[in-house]
């Protein structure tokens, strides 16, 4: 393609806000993607880093290939919970003992669903909203079917997000559990964690985040806020790679109240015991259940160590800068070819990302794809930009948004 014009005044916008961003020198830790002008996609599958190509291969040669079956006894068992725990403490906001590592989102939103519905006795109701992730919609359906429980589904505004008000309107002593995502995965609205999570204790109920969408982007503080019990991947923006485990959060004050129902021998008291009966292991290490997916926290430890460079307030005033720079453009070039916002405006309820909508998205997308910007498509009309802050310039966004403002203009036939 030929070499990308980006209008002005953006041209000179990035370039100044590239030149002022703190995290700029954090760039040159991701591997360069050949072909892609603009890697806009990071929500979805962060970028890998440099080292953890090196570190990976050096992993099977030195570590693996050396120790062998040895190296269980020489940290390999400890490192679902000190990964856990690295989490815990450079994206969520929580002190230790309280965050595991192991298995999909999925997989943990089920064993903690399971749990927390068990741990609310006499109780027959789950809330949770029509607009959230298929994975929680579908996990959510499925655990009131297990347990003949009645699903209360909230239908928010789809460029928001669950509201404190709508939610009390729902709530009374028959809900065992609340599950709803922090950052809504198509609309990135951010909801009221804090006070979602007040208003379900003050019936009794639990609350179960779903933090997929804003672990390593968004400022969390899941022990100040109470919250109780919370999933979320490490493929996003702690860059784990294509499958990478999820992590499961559980509140120390539930942990011995909880009982999950994929019960493996990883997480009994005593694995190697090989007793006939299983005893749940003390602490957040009875969520385990098979073995640890140690190269899979690979990368997430590479990015951890990254992460322990900076502070989630600086990521936190990137990631809020590149969003808005994204709508910007959006608002003053690609506005007169029908693109529309489905994001919040204001940067305090907006997550990681801005969703564009446009009748022809699904194709856009594909075309910028074959040039080498990558956003993603969401159906029926979304075009879904992903900043990540560690790796994303501003310039690089420019660039992407205005090859897609050549396909418009090609497309309508403005100039």
């Amino acid at each position: 393609m030929a070499e990308i014009d980006v209008p002005e005044p953006f041209h000179s916008r990035a370039v100044a806000l590239d030149r002022a961003d703190r995290l700029a020198a954090l760039r040159d830790e991701f591997l360069p993607a050949e072909g892609v002008i603009a890697y806009l996609d990071g929500n979805s599958l962060g970028r890998p880093l440099r080292v953890t190509a090196e570190r990976t291969a050096a992993f099977i040669r030195e570590v693996w290939g050396t120790r062998l079956i040895r190296a269980w006894e020489e940290g390999w068992m400890d490192l679902p919970t000190v990964v856990g725990d690295r989490i815990a403490r450079h994206a969520l906001g929580a002190a230790a003992g309280q965050t595991v590592v192991g298995d999909s989102t999925t997989v943990l939103l089920y064993k903690l669903l399971r749990a927390a519905v068990e741990a609310r006795p006499g109780r027959d109701v789950i809330i949770a909203d029509t607009h959230n992730f298929p994975s929680d919609r579908f996990v959510v359906d499925a655990v009131a079917r297990e347990c003949g429980l009645e699903v209360r589904w909230l239908e928010p505004d789809p460029r928001g997000a669950v509201t404190p008000a709508e939610l009390r309107a729902a709530l009374d002593e028959r809900v065992a559990v609340v599950e709803l995502s922090h950052v809504a995965y198509r609309s990135g609205a951010i909801a009221d964690l804090a006070e979602v999570t007040r208003a379900a204790h003050a019936v009794g109920a639990l609350a179960l985040w779903d933090l997929c969408h804003s672990t390593g982007v968004v400022e969390l503080a899941l022990d100040d806020d109470a919250v109780d019990l919370a999933v979320g991947c490490t493929y996003k923006y702690l860059n784990g790679g294509p499958g990478a485990p999820a992590f499961a959060y559980v509140a120390a004050r539930l942990q011995d109240v909880l009982r999950q129902p994929i019960e493996g021998w990883m997480g009994a008291a005593d694995p190697f015991a090989m007793g006939p009966v299983y005893e749940p292991a003390p602490g957040i290490r009875r969520v385990i259940s098979g073995t640890p997916p140690v190269v899979g926290m690979l990368p997430v430890s590479d990015m951890l160590a990254l992460l322990s460079t900076t502070d989630m307030r600086a990521v936190r005033e990137k990631s809020s800068a590149l969003t808005a720079f994204a709508i910007a453009f959006a608002d003053e070039r690609l506005a007169r070819f029908g693109v529309t916002l489905a994001s919040p405006r204001e940067p305090e309820r907006r997550g990681g990302h801005v969703m564009l909508e446009h009748p022809a998205a699904a194709a856009l997308v594909a075309e910028l794809w074959e040039l080498g910007v990558i956003p993603d498509f969401r159906p029926p009309d979304g075009l879904r930009i992903g900043l990540s802050p560690l790796s994303t310039s501003f310039l690089e966004v420019a660039e992407g948004l205005a090859v897609l403002e050549r396909l418009l203009t090609r497309r309508h036939g403005h100039n």
